[in-house]
């Protein structure tokens, strides 16, 4: 009885470390939580495609600038492309800048260059080795919007719009704080939850 009673205990305590350790490592997946609205970005430097290191800074226009998480295989992303090309070519001659991040860890830096060709992307695209910089703003989807100022003060997150289709699209809601902020309005758009794939991390 004795001897059953010290294997029970062994059993237990082996349960418990495992669920220890499988809580563990499901907080270290949890992706960071993004920065709220009217935080200053920090600058930060990642490399383009060509392997030429560019600052947010230096990317940034005058007026400001729209970083967005992208992907190459994600359908949704992809559904995406010549929208994204239309704000950068729309927005650039306004003094705001487009530029693109991948953060995948299953798409190589290579890829990710000739799927932008491919694509017709001109503006910036740099790969974010380690997905720092997408949890430094608690990314998770692709694509996912973040507009700074000219100050590089957060004043929109979320989706581009409200539909992966364009013919389904009623709220243009990345365009609206476009504008407003243009215009030296306040931002009232608060920004739809973005949606699409995943951001593939590191282990």
């Amino acid at each position: 009885m004795k001897k059953h009673f010290i294997v029970y205990l062994i059993l237990a305590s082996l349960l418990v470390i495992v669920l220890a350790a499988i809580t563990s490592i499901a907080a270290n997946n949890d992706v960071p939580a993004p920065p709220t609205i009217g935080t200053v970005i920090d600058d930060f430097k990642l490399p383009d495609t060509d392997g030429k290191e560019h600052s947010l800074k230096s990317l940034a226009g005058p007026k400001g600038a729209v970083i967005i998480f992208i992907a190459t295989k994600c359908p949704v992303s992809n559904a995406y492309n010549e929208r994204m090309e239309k704000l950068a070519q729309d927005y650039q001659v306004k003094g705001v800048n487009i530029i693109g991040i991948n953060s995948n860890s299953t798409e190589p830096t290579a890829e990710v260059k000739s799927h932008a060709a491919e694509k017709g992307l001109t503006f910036t695209i740099l790969k974010d080795e380690g997905n720092k910089i997408a949890d430094r703003f608690g990314a998770n989807a692709t694509p996912e919007a973040y507009l700074l100022d000219a100050n590089m003060k957060l004043v929109y997150h979320g989706r581009i719009d409200n539909s992966k289709d364009p013919a389904g699209v009623a709220s243009s809601d990345l365009r609206d704080a476009l504008d407003e902020l243009l215009a030296g309005k306040p931002i009232t758009k608060s920004g739809g939850k973005a949606f699409g794939c995943t951001i593939k991390r590191v282990s």
